[in-house]
């Protein structure tokens, strides 16, 4: 155990239950995979046990703040009113998925008046796109909804993940994922906003995954089970 990590103020808010409590996005599936070795493996370093608790989405790790000590999921000035956020150690694209006739091309072709934007409720896409659109419309739908209406003809661009995107593609055919990026999810490691000792040590605690090359071994891990793509290192 490091001699930070056995200091009073750090082990006391990373281990308040005496168990590492681990907050994970289940949705995304590399952060579930990554932010799984690595809770792992900082409990190991901290000698205690480890529990993953899984939520079915951005917005209800957020919400469930009182019930994790660390948690994964992307940075974003939206969710710091009661979180606090170590620099990102990984990065996602995120793009449109739009018709194959559409006449959006490029990411910035999107905001238009008379375009309809669909992205999920709580996802940090949603979150910049709330602060950076200024002519499109932009509703909040699940999954189901905005590819139902992209097949109606009234959602004209689903924000997401490229992974996701992909994935989904299929189910509008014809369609197509844009080459360029909304921006990059910035995936970080997330503690209650008054833990300023455990955020510390996890700031260096992350430094040293990168320097060891675990954290890039706990990537390709994740990358080779789940197929996912539009993933990157953050240097």
């Amino acid at each position: 155990m490091s001699v930070f990590a056995q200091e009073s103020g750090a082990r006391r808010e990373l281990l308040p239950t005496g168990t590492l409590r681990v907050g994970i996005n289940a949705v995304n599936v590399l952060t579930r995979e990554v932010g799984s070795d690595i809770g792992r493996d900082l409990a190991r370093r901290l000698d205690a046990e480890v529990v993953l608790l899984e939520y079915p989405g951005p917005g209800a790790v957020v919400d469930a703040v009182e019930d994790w000590d660390i948690a994964f999921v992307a940075a974003d000035p939206g969710r710091e009113t009661g979180l606090s956020f170590t620099t990102p150690y990984v990065e996602l694209d995120g793009t449109y998925l739009v018709r194959g006739d559409s006449a959006i091309r490029m990411v910035a072709d999107a905001d238009r008046v008379g375009v309809t934007i669909a992205s999920a409720a709580g996802a940090v896409f949603t979150l910049v796109l709330q602060r950076d659109i200024t002519r499109a419309t932009l509703v909040s739908v699940g999954n189901d909804e905005a590819l139902e209406g992209m097949q109606a003809g009234t959602i004209d661009a689903i924000a997401g993940l490229r992974d996701r995107l992909l994935r989904i593609a299929d189910r509008v055919p014809g369609s197509r994922v844009l080459q360029d990026n909304i921006s990059r999810a910035q995936q970080a490691v997330a503690v209650p906003k008054a833990n300023t000792a455990a955020l510390a040590y996890l700031a260096g605690y992350l430094e040293e995954l990168k320097r060891s090359g675990l954290l890039a071994s706990f990537l390709e891990s994740a990358v080779r089970k789940t197929g996912f793509v539009g993933a990157s290192i953050v240097q």
